[in-house]
Parts: C-alpha cells; structure tokens; sequence
C-alpha cells in the first residue's frame, strides 16, 4: 500500500502524534475510542487539518506542513465512508450517490445507474434514507464512495452502531465487496475480532500515539508491550522478575512460568490469554491449581475468574473455554487445574 503519514496535531488537551507506513493489503487503526483513530482517518481525508507532519498516498505529497502543501478532499483521490454512512436524508438513493462523482456530467446519469446495479440498489432510486433498511444504507453509502474512483479508502468504524445478525450480514458484504476493491483500504475500529478480520496490517494508537505497527496475526501472537496486548484483548496480566533464560515468576500469581520467548532485561510483565488455557488433571511446570470465585455462562462458552489455590495473595485471572452443549453448566466444568502453555506465555514490555 503507497501511503506514508507523520503527522502530529493538538486539539483541546489531547495531542496526536501518529506515523504509519502502508504495505499492501488493508490496514487496521485499533485502539480504545478517544484515541485518535478518526482523527488521524479525517486528516488523510483532508477533513482535519494537522499541524505539522506530511501525509503522502501512491507517491503523492497531499500534506506537508513544511513545504505548505495541503489539498483539498477532493483533490486526493480518497473515499470515506463515516461511521453512520451520513446519507443526505432529504436525497433519493441516486442524488446521495450522485453527491461522490468527479467525472464529466455528461457522463453522470450513466454512471450512476452502473452502481446502481453494481450494488443491487434497482428500483431504489427514487427511495429516502429513512425508507431503506441498514444494509441498503450501507451499499448506497458506498456506491457514493466508490463513484469517485478513489485510490484508497477509508472505512470510520463502519460497523460500531450496528450488532448481532445485521452486523454478521453487513461485515460478509463488506468482505466480498473489498475482495472486487483494487486499491488500498484502511479501517479504523475500537473492534479486535473486526481488525483481526479485515486488515492484514495493524497499527496499534494508545492516547494519540503510535505503540505499535506490524502483520495483525504476528501483533495478537506476541504482542510485545503490555498495552498493546490490552487492545487485542488480553486480560490475564502480572508482573515478573525473571529466573532464568526463558523463565519468569509471575509475582502477582505467584507462579513459576517457562516461556518460548527469551527473557531480556527489559521484560516487566507476563501475559495469556484465555482461551488458550487448558485444564490439566496433576499439577506440573507450568500448571496453578484452580479457586475459582466466579463463573458465567455465556451462549457458547462459559467464563470463570480464577486464582491460585496455593497462593493467599494471588491476583484473579479469566479462563474461557467453549461449552460442549447447551445442558452443560459452567459450574459442571470446573478444573481442578489449568495449564499455562509456554508458546502461550507472552513477554511483555510496559
């Protein structure tokens, strides 16, 4: 992917200080909301302006504070759908997807009524926002992005005000018209199952800053700083001091842990997520001895919080793990002990 941005921008006591580097496929921005995540989408957009930094999409300056260089959103080739696809509600279906064109307008009417078909909007046309459900909304808002022939796309937490089924249905329609989409996407979520979905490419923003930028899949399997594995979604945490090469005692479990990963100095927290705890009938390297002290019962899965037995002190931990059927009850499955598999044990920096 050809875009660069190094950009940075103070507004109202929060500062945004943002780098990225594309590579090809789509990214994600995951972080907590009042990150900076739209900010930093609305100043590619050219919506937001920064106050210092450059932005460049396919080799093109569209941004740089110090060569006074700052075009104007239609002038940089980008679509952005928002968050609550912001259709004109006094506009029929296709005057909202007439809004995105940039060509001749004699080639208008023509156009429009090719993505009219192309996103199965026939007999549409003459309907308000109100009278369409939300995934018509959703196909009008982006045939008006894509009328405009954008190079890259911006995607504003598209599916934040939706949930359950509509969600599931929209989210597959989004992934198969994005796998038509010959350029570049970057989304920006509060989701990790949507960036895990999506984006081959993640960039982490914590407070308006960077922490972190790399394949999603590497980012979730070791996501090196303590912060960042939170974003992706780890709740079991302790600090550490380290025994040995790959060996740490988690002192607020009070446990010995072996890692897969080397222990360097400047290691200072230990982590692993839920699911990956297995129940184990003895205890052994790498295994607590469970009190549980509470337990929920979810659809599909039950959740427990837990601690060491043998530890008085010992901090809480959450296990998950997927029921069998729907007559099993969370307190039917609860194990005597939990084993902490060391290619599962992340070391972490804060």
């Amino acid at each position: 992917m050809a875009i660069e941005l190094d950009i940075q921008k103070n507004f109202k006591g929060f500062s945004l200080d943002v780098r990225l580097k594309g590579q090809d496929g789509p990214i994600g921005i995951l972080g907590a909301s009042g990150s900076g995540k739209s900010m930093t989408l609305r100043s590619i957009a050219g919506i937001e302006t920064p106050d210092s930094g450059r932005i460049i999409i396919n080799g093109k300056t569209v941004f740089d504070s110090e060569a006074k260089i700052n075009l104007k959103p239609q002038e940089r080739r980008v679509g952005y759908l928002f968050q609550n696809y912001a259709l004109f509600p006094t506009m029929t279906v296709e005057k909202n997807i007439a809004c995105g064109y940039r060509g001749e307008k004699s080639e208008l009417s023509q156009k429009v009524a090719d993505y009219i078909k192309r996103y199965h909007l026939e007999g549409l046309e003459k309907h308000l926002p109100s009278q369409l459900s939300g995934g018509q909304q959703q196909r009008v808002a982006l045939a008006r992005m894509m009328i405009g022939e954008p190079e890259v796309i911006l995607l504003d937490e598209p599916f934040s005000a939706l949930d359950g089924y509509l969600k599931d249905i929209l989210q597959r329609d989004m992934q198969n018209f994005l796998k038509d989409y010959k350029g570049d996407m970057i989304m920006v979520t509060h989701s990790r199952d949507e960036a895990y979905k999506f984006c081959g490419q993640l960039t982490l923003l914590n407070n308006g800053k960077d922490i972190l930028t790399g394949e999603t899949r590497d980012i979730f399997e070791n996501p090196q700083y303590l912060e960042a594995a939170r974003l992706t979604g780890c709740k079991n945490f302790s600090a550490v001091q380290k025994m040995g090469s790959h060996e740490v005692y988690a002192l607020d479990w009070e446990l010995m842990l072996r890692s897969e990963q080397e222990v360097t100095e400047d290691i200072t927290h230990v982590g692993i997520r839920g699911h990956w705890m297995r129940p184990a009938t003895k205890a052994g390297e790498n295994t607590m001895e469970v009190q549980v002290e509470e337990y929920i019962e979810n659809t599909f899965e039950h959740q427990y919080l837990f601690r060491n037995k043998g530890a008085a002190e010992s901090g809480t931990l959450w296990w998950m793990c997927q029921k069998k059927n729907f007559q099993e009850t969370a307190k039917d499955n609860i194990p005597k002990y939990l084993y902490f598999p060391p290619e599962h044990v992340m070391l972490l920096k804060k």
